[in-house]
């Protein structure tokens, strides 16, 4: 947790200084506040004293001897003159009564406005710091979230697919969203409370200390209890916690599963099996939550029993010492070391709120600083090198393996492609032909080897110089929600004009269903594509790699949602106006790839073949089945 508050700028230092100043200012109010209180009902005492002396057996006495107790009525300036001449015969009363005694004449309704007023105007004050603390902590904790918020999102963007599949993607978006705001929220309680509390108990404990050692002694020990019913309760719902932030981590997954997946769970009438996978996380997220706030829910009992059990033990202590009548207390004094008492266990109890809070939040923060922390497998290189040639890229002996896999997935791949040529790859499901382009693209990275893209390894270029060369169009078409046109120009500092939309659509096919869309290139896209065909958000896809007019394309299996007409005239046409880019094809059918100037067939990770159509069809005993599995000898010259 406070890991993450060494990223406070020191914007928020100042201003959580000038809320220290001011919970300050804020308790020497409260605590100013039980003066006047106390100032009240002594003045109220005074008052009644002198309007009927009557009421007090030892007063009348007092006043009978010093004559000015006279015909029913009292001359309070013969009383006061009497008791600045005669202090040795109040020996042996207590101080209270004494300074009882000489506030008496000078009584009046006036004490008590003065008393009254003095105490509305702290009350004021106190609710004015308070009011300046809740808006300069919620701008602190909002602005903290933000910056928080932001880190988290530029690091998961930079993350490699190794980083990514290390946390999946829901618990990425848990953290980036739940965690970090039960981070937030116990900043913001923290901001209101923590400064508060502690200041508050220890102003208050040092004001009651003075008065005698028993009422003290029983606040000490109610703090005592408090404090162990809090670690009893917080040891009990801790681990929870952890298993909490698991548990929403799996309703994510489930959920973000149900939503992307929905029409094959409709294919196959399986609503009941995936409701039923959901409702098992769910239950035991509610048992989980159930028993942390059944521990929790025994705070608030716990807590009014020893503040009603504290005070009432102070009363009771308090008619004892009184009646004993040789201690400076009476019931002014009890009734402000009561309301102290009450600020001290109420200052626990504010830090009791921030408890509840802390340790989920410490949990919280734990799994953001996790991702903080964690390396990128893939860094740029400080200085890069110049490249050399231009749209060219080569395979040297390149072996890769998954982070934490036992083998290799691809195994001394060797190849090099020229600026314009075409270069295909082919083999059976799982042989590796993705993974292979995805280290052009430096998804990942080569574990031996080297991948050069322009004559230079990808290690020694920018991430973003490398990208800006390629056109990448993944397996899985995917559009992001916006318009044909913000999607098109995707990857583009500045919109694209509709020449250059009508350019790239036309390339890619894709112009013969955007221009009947309502809007044209401003027509609007759902969030994947999904108001649009798999064919027709493949074919955009193209279009947004020809948008950024790259030195070489990747297709990653691209052409297999488009019919063969459509698939030939795609590539007829970047063989006509993208002569001059290299195009990497990752394809499963042969009629998509037999004009590919190299051919390279993977079999398990490794190359089995390479060459042109016609050679493989002679050579290489794989290629030639996958060749005659999809077309005739009369269709392949055979």
């Amino acid at each position: 947790m406070f890991k993450l508050y060494k990223k406070f700028r020191k914007r928020d230092w100042i201003l959580t200084a000038i809320i220290i100043g001011l919970t300050i200012l804020q308790v020497y109010c409260t605590m100013t506040m039980v003066d006047y209180v106390q100032g009240l009902i002594s003045s109220i005492g005074y008052l009644n004293y002198h309007n009927d002396p009557t009421s007090m057996p030892q007063l009348v006495q007092l006043l009978t001897i010093s004559h000015a107790f006279k015909d029913g009525a009292v001359d309070w300036t013969v009383f006061s003159s009497w008791l600045a001449n005669n202090e040795n015969l109040l020996t042996g009363l207590t101080p209270q009564v004494i300074e009882a005694l000489h506030g008496i004449p000078t009584a009046s309704i006036g004490n008590i406005w003065f008393n009254g007023g003095m105490m509305i105007l702290v009350a004021t004050g106190t609710a004015l710091c308070q009011i300046v603390i809740e808006v300069l902590a919620s701008y602190i904790t909002a602005n903290f979230a933000t910056d928080i918020r932001s880190e988290v999102n530029d690091k998961i963007t930079n993350f490699s697919l190794a980083e990514i599949n290390k946390f999946s993607t829901a618990s990425l978006i848990t953290r980036a969203t739940n965690d970090i705001q039960q981070v937030s929220m116990c900043t913001l309680l923290m901001l209101r409370m923590v400064f508060a509390a502690p200041v508050t108990a220890i102003w208050a404990i040092c004001k009651i200390s003075a008065t005698s050692y028993e009422l003290p002694l029983a606040t000490g020990i109610a703090i005592v209890l408090m404090v162990l019913a809090l670690a009893f309760i917080m040891g009990s719902v801790l681990p929870k916690f952890k298993i909490m932030q698991k548990q929403i981590d799996k309703i994510n997954s489930l959920t973000q599963e149900n939503l992307t997946g929905i029409r094959v769970v409709r294919a196959y009438n399986a609503e009941k099996y995936q409701e039923d996978k959901f409702k098992t996380a769910n239950a035991n997220l509610t048992k989980t939550q159930l028993f942390a706030g059944r521990v929790l829910a025994l705070m608030s009992p716990v807590m009014t029993i020893i503040m009603n059990g504290l005070t009432l033990v102070i009363y009771w202590l308090g008619a004892l010492l009184i009646n004993a009548k040789n201690t400076a207390v009476d019931y002014a004094v009890i009734t402000s070391f009561s309301t102290l008492a009450t600020q001290i266990v109420m200052a626990f109890m504010m830090l009791l709120m921030m408890f509840i809070m802390w340790p989920r939040a410490s949990v919280s923060a734990k799994r953001i600083n996790e991702i903080l922390s964690t390396e990128n497998s893939i860094i740029d290189t400080v200085e890069e090198k110049a490249l050399t040639e231009v749209g060219t890229v080569e395979f040297k002996d390149v072996s890769f393996r998954y982070p934490d896999a036992e083998a290799d997935v691809l195994e001394h791949i060797s190849f090099k492609v020229k600026k314009g040529q075409t270069i295909a790859f082919i083999g059976p499901t799982g042989s590796g032909k993705s993974t292979l382009v995805n280290l052009v693209t430096r998804l990942y990275d080569a574990t031996e080897g080297e991948v050069l893209v322009d004559g230079v390894n990808i290690k020694d270029i920018k991430q973003q110089t490398l990208r800006q060369r390629i056109g990448f169009v993944p397996q899985k078409g995917l559009l992001f929600s916006g318009t044909v046109r913000s999607n098109l120009g995707f990857g583009l500092t500045e919109p694209m004009s509709d020449e250059e939309c009508h350019k790239a659509c036309e390339i890619s096919c894709a112009e013969e269903f955007v221009s009947k869309m309502q809007g044209k290139y401003d027509a609007s896209i759902a969030q994947g594509g999904s108001n649009v065909s798999g064919g027709q958000r493949q074919r955009l896809c193209i279009a947004r790699a020809i948008a950024i007019k790259p030195e070489i394309f990747v297709f990653d299996d691209s052409f297999s949602a488009l019919d063969f007409k459509t698939d030939r005239t795609v590539r007829e046409n970047l063989k006509k106006d993208e002569s001059d880019a290299t195009k990497l094809i990752v394809a499963q059918r042969i009629g998509t790839i037999m004009d590919a100037d190299q051919i390279v067939v993977l079999q398990e990770g490794q190359m089995v073949g390479i060459g042109t159509h016609q050679e493989l069809l002679h050579n290489c005993e794989l290629y030639r089945d996958i060749a005659l599995s999809q077309l005739s000898k009369e269709e392949l010259g055979l």
